[in-house]
């Protein structure tokens, strides 16, 4: 069920070239009435449709150069608790169930490699976490992005 139309998408693309654009100007800059705008942005609001704001500041910017991915597999048993647990990692900086040979999918951060090596400790040492395998991210060859899809649902791309 998609919760964003056209004119959504519109907006949302408007945010992505402004970021700080108020009401009034995205109001203008897309020729809709200033009261559609706000509509739409407290809709947002209410539904919790945009991120928050830290998923904007890159790990970079605050000391933690170094990005990895840790695959572990979890006693399907203790899954919640387990993932409770990584949740008071400062530097997991996300967790998602996957199917296949593991379980979760770690995203972490860290200083530098002796950094990582303490974090991927810590994930290991938490009750119900079987095994790890760490991999290293070499570079981000496509960073997170909905701007395509965003493009595609305000008809702008193919």
């Amino acid at each position: 069920m998609t919760r964003l139309d056209r004119t959504d998408a519109r907006l949302l693309l408007a945010l992505c070239d402004v970021p700080r654009a108020t009401g009034v100007q995205l109001a203008s800059l897309l020729g809709m009435a200033r009261n559609t705008v706000q509509a739409r942005m407290s809709r947002w609001d209410e539904q919790k449709v945009l991120a928050p704001v830290d998923r904007c500041v890159s790990p970079r910017d605050l000391g933690y150069p170094l990005q990895a991915f840790v695959t572990a597999v979890v006693d399907q048993h203790r899954l919640e608790e387990v993932i409770d647990h990584l949740r008071d990692i400062a530097e997991v900086t996300e967790v998602v169930g996957i199917s296949g040979a593991a379980d979760l999918h770690i995203g972490v951060v860290a200083v530098d490699a002796d950094d990582l090596y303490r974090v991927a400790g810590l994930i290991l040492a938490v009750p119900g976490i079987e095994r790890t395998t760490v991999s290293v991210a070499m570079r981000d060859a496509i960073p997170y992005r909905t701007r395509p899809l965003l493009e595609r649902i305000a008809g702008e791309a193919g």
